[in-house]
């Protein structure tokens, strides 16, 4: 897509929103998504896999952080790597794949080899190099890296907080999410991918947008029996939308599930009876069948952590900025790591039906992102709004943080925040 000429983005990008109000070159000015790759996706932690998806040694998988390919492998000693996917020797980069295991990286154009740690195992013809040429000194650059209950992140900033610093509040929301292991552990399924013409931050506002979905997503809500439409009634339960500092938030769409662990003598409903039965049936005693069948459903909220990655009701979702005006989404699904095999094939069903390209809802939301990023080419003065804000239900957010009933923008405030904190530096 063409966007409109833009003057050069300056340190004082910061200016481009104020309050609640932001200006349409935050979608569109290609000097502006330059910087925000140096300023944000170079100097903050970016996610970047699932241990699941390290499952032992010698594993693999490609991504990016911002812009830039790199490489996340878990070497022959069970450690976690990142390291930029660019050879040492001419810039080509060492593995498309993926994902996968192997245990050594060789540059398709000249074969220099590296082992998954990123050493530099063998240079072809090494007699051609100047006396005291030494391949120890050219290893595949390697980033900073850390975990959070199977959340693996990396960062090119030396100087950045501790990763549990940088989480802050949201850690509480990754242990809740994550249990829908129910006891098993959680592992990623597999996932979908896709890119839509428009901006990155329009994705990130998305995720703790509730506002939108009785109207974007009626198609999947008539889908749903009364008993499932009645739960994702999402701005009639009383939830909210938290700042959690950071530019991190959650959005509570059905707080009773917040906690998958509470009140698990509850009726189970009945979309769920005919597996909590095939459960049964397996030898599972009652207690498992209801911790099984509840993490099936998902939680009840989105957890948005900035500026890359969602803990989003029952999977990962993932952006990639690609351009000023293209950005690529991962579905990440994930399901019971060990758990029975009955409640994984139920989890991707569920999955399936609101995501990918046959699901209710990802197409929609793909159509409104491309239809805001056609829209801001018109209209220079025209601010961008998130100033939609409703006191949150009492006693629902942690005291000291800023929230707003379900339906706030108080999400998308947040994010930028922490967007005109570090682009102005």
């Amino acid at each position: 897509m063409a966007t409109t000429a833009e003057p050069a983005a300056t340190s004082s990008a910061g200016e481009l929103f104020q309050g609640d109000r932001g200006d349409s070159r935050l979608y569109r000015d290609p000097a502006l998504f330059a910087e925000e790759m140096d300023r944000i996706f170079k100097k903050t932690w970016v996610w970047v896999a699932h241990a699941s998806e390290l499952a032992g040694p010698n594993t693999f998988k490609t991504t990016q952080i911002g812009a830039q390919p790199v490489l996340v492998t878990r070497d022959k000693a069970g450690k976690v790597n990142v390291l930029l996917n660019r050879c040492r020797h001419r810039a080509a980069t060492v593995c498309e794949k993926k994902r996968g295991r192997q245990s050594v990286f060789v540059c398709p154009y000249h074969g220099w080899s590296y082992d998954p740690d990123g050493t530099l195992r063998k240079v072809p013809h090494s007699w051609g190099y100047e006396e005291g040429f030494d391949p120890a000194q050219f290893p595949l650059q390697s980033l900073r890296v850390d975990e959070y209950n199977g959340m693996i992140f990396a960062t090119f900033n030396p100087d950045a907080p501790d990763l549990a610093e940088h989480l802050g509040a949201a850690r509480k929301w990754i242990d809740l999410f994550m249990k829908q292991g129910a006891g098993f552990g959680v592992k990623v399924l597999g996932e979908h991918s896709f890119r839509f013409p428009g901006n990155w931050k329009i994705q990130l506002e998305n995720t703790t947008d509730a506002y939108h979905f009785p109207i974007v997503h009626k198609t999947f809500l008539d889908s749903l029996d009364e008993e499932t439409e009645n739960v994702f009634d999402v701005l009639g339960q009383g939830g909210w939308v938290e700042d959690l500092g950071n530019g991190h938030s959650v959005m509570v769409m059905i707080p009773a599930l917040v906690d998958l662990e509470h009140d698990l003598d509850a009726p189970i409903p009945e979309r769920f009876a005919e597996l909590a039965q095939a459960l049964r049936d397996e030898g599972h005693d009652e207690a498992t069948v209801r911790k099984v069948v509840r993490a099936v459903g998902g939680t009840g909220f989105n957890l948005n952590m900035f500026p890359n990655i969602a803990c989003s009701m029952a999977f990962f979702r993932e952006l990639r900025p690609i351009s000023v005006s293209e950005t690529e989404v991962h579905h990440i699904a994930i399901g019971l790591d060990g758990g029975p095999e009955l409640a994984n094939r139920m989890r991707l069903r569920l999955h399936e039906h609101f995501q990918g390209p046959l699901g209710f809802g990802t197409p929609d939301d793909a159509e409104g992102w491309e239809r805001v990023q056609r829209g801001v080419q018109a209209g220079d003065d025209m601010p961008i709004m998130v100033n939609r804000g409703v006191a949150a239900p009492q006693g629902t957010a942690e005291p000291g943080h800023d929230a707003g009933d379900v339906s706030s923008e108080t999400g998308m405030r947040a994010a930028y925040r922490m967007w005109k904190r570090m682009m102005q530096g």
